[in-house]
Parts: C-alpha cells; structure tokens; sequence
C-alpha cells in the first residue's frame, strides 16, 4: 500500500516527448521547473492520488540481466546523487522517445520527479516518478471586465486524469526496486510501449501476485477445464468458485494440499487441478507458490469477476452466493428446471 501524508517534491524537470514515427522531436528543458508551495501541491496531488489505490506491484526486469535496464540505471543515478535528476531527465525523456514508435502514441509532455518521504508497505522511502500528460482537455476561463464579464477557453491538462505514471521507491535495488504503474489511455497494443519497451517491468512476486494468480488459476480450472473432464452443472461450478473465494477470506496463509482437501475434495478432481496448474503455468508463464501469505486486496478484487450467477434463456438469472444444497435441478415433461429452497423472504 502507499501512503503519501508528508511526501515533498524535491525537484521537477519537465520535456516534451514526440512520436518518434512521426518525425516529431524530443524537446528538452535546460532548467528544473520553477514551483511554489501552491503549485507543489496541487503536482503532488495530481501524480500521486491515481497510485493510492494501486495494489499491484512491479519490479525493473531485463531478459539478459538486469543491469542492462535503462530505466533502472539512470534512476538508480538520481538516487545516488539527486542533483543529477535533470541530466537523467533528458536520459528518460531520449530513451522513451525511441520507444514511442507506434503511429498511434501521442506526443505529450513527460515529467521526472524527486519526492521525499513516499511510504510503501509502512516503510519510508524516497520516489522517483515519471509521468506523462497525453491528452489536453478544453478548460473555461470567466472574468470580470468592465460592468460584466468575459470568457476564454483555453487547452489544459487536467488534474484529475493522469494518463501514464511510474512510480520508483528507493527499496529492494537489487531486485528492481518496487515499482508502480498507472496507465489510463492505451489499451491495444500500442500500451505495451510504456510498461514492456519503456520501463521493461513484470509483476513482482508478493503476497498480491501469489493470490491473484492461484484465484484466476481456479476460475480458469472451474469454467474451462472442470466441464470438459466431469459431468457437472453450472450450479456446481459455482458452488466451487464460492467455497474456492470464502477459503481465501477465512484463512491468513494458502497452502495447496490443505485447499485441495478442504475445497476440491474429491481425488480425480484434484488430480486433473494439478495437471491443469501445470499447464496453465508454462502457458501463461506464472509461478505459483504452494505456501503463501494471502492478501485481502487481491481476494476482493477477484471476487468482483468471479460472477455467482446462472443465466437462463434470455431474462432469468438465477444467484448463488451460500449454499449450494439448497439448489436442486431436473427436468420433466414442461422443459429442464431449477428448484431452490428458502426460509425467509426479504
């Protein structure tokens, strides 16, 4: 979790990177930009709110080693002496124009800041950020002259809609440092230019990593490979989906042979679950702990995709969030049914 109550900016440097596809051009400052108390907050609050819902973590990776990670060095130099940040600024800004190579990238002004006293999970850091505004939204400006009033518009960024920002905490260097992403305008493929070919991160394997992988491993097993091997309804599907999340909301600690025996329970199904978990895991390229501390952020955020709920024909959906012995299906000379039991109506 990162908490920013006495996080100070130390220093800003601002450029302009273009469209390198474009032939656009990279604009670089000479000075740190000029700030006042008044404009420091309302920076602060503009690069730091998006990142104090962002559970995910990263980590600076590099297929060689990762001393080879542009990013990584040339942060690592502003942590070691901050008066380099504007010289390291123009390194980031230079080294993200050469990725900005997709036709659809907009060109737009990329900050690197210094912020003093970031906290991330309790401990008090340093922060390195970099931030980039893409997209300018048209802004009214109402004043008084003479016996009335004029307005002007004028283009702007917006404050409240940060489009890319990466936060760098100064811990855990030599594993890549911690690292948080915010990425609110691309979606395709033209995004991976500023997570994999500009910053070149991957996820970090926590606590959050390890129970949103082994939720998503269930939901996948549940819906995709449960139905093929056994002959199972969709009420059952269910029923394993919701005792699967009420494990991970009950327990502190996950530890596979235990969720086998206590959720999926019967042998040839936990049998087919390991088969799948492997596969799974050389497909998607994930590691999977058999021992791992749970994370409560990641279980909520799983919950929320792992729909309780059986869809039939066009306007009946019938919910299951409890129990699934109250649920009884059968079909008869008028069509297939459901029969759910109760003791109050609310």
């Amino acid at each position: 979790m990162i908490q920013c109550y006495d996080t100070k900016i130390r220093d800003v440097a601002v450029h302009f990177v273009g469209n390198k596809s474009n032939d656009a051009i990279v604009r670089c400052s000479k000075s740190l930009l000029t700030t006042n108390e008044d404009i420091d907050y309302v920076l602060t609050d503009y690069f730091l709110k998006p990142f104090l819902k962002t559970e995910e973590q990263y980590q600076f990776f590099h297929d060689t080693n990762l001393k080879y990670n542009e990013v990584l060095n040339y942060v690592s130099e502003v942590f070691d002496n901050p008066e380099s940040l504007l010289q390291q600024s123009i390194n980031l800004a230079r080294h993200l124009y050469e990725q900005s190579a997709h036709p659809k990238i907009k060109g737009g002004e990329f900050y690197t800041v210094y912020f003093k006293d970031c906290i991330i999970d309790g401990e008090t850091a340093d922060a390195v950020g970099l931030f980039k505004s893409e997209n300018k939204d048209t802004f009214l400006k109402v004043f008084p002259q003479g016996e009335g009033f004029e307005i002007e518009s004028e283009k702007g960024i917006n404050i409240n809609k940060l489009d890319k920002g990466c936060l760098i905490f100064n811990t855990e260097r030599e594993n890549g440092y911690i690292v948080a992403v915010v990425d609110n305008t691309n979606k395709g493929v033209e995004a991976q230019y500023w997570t994999d070919d500009f910053l070149n991160i991957r996820q970090r394997k926590d606590e959050y990593y390890n129970t949103q992988n082994l939720l998503s491993l269930c939901k996948n097993f549940v819906r995709n490979e449960l139905p093929q091997q056994f002959d199972v309804s969709k009420a059952d599907q269910i029923d394993l989906l919701n005792r699967s999340v009420q494990f991970f909301r009950e327990k502190d600690n996950f530890n596979l042979s235990e969720f086998a025996s206590e959720v999926i329970a019967q042998p040839d199904v936990i049998e087919k679950f390991n088969q799948y978990k492997s596969s799974y895991a050389q497909e998607y390229e994930v590691d999977f702990a058999d021992n791992f501390t749970i994370s409560d952020s990641a279980v909520k955020k799983q919950a929320r995709v792992l729909k309780s709920v059986i869809k039939l024909d066009k306007n009946v959906h019938i919910y299951i969030h409890g129990n699934r012995e109250v649920v009884e299906q059968g079909e008869d000379g008028k069509g297939k049914y459901y029969k759910i039991y109760y003791k109050e109506e609310f």
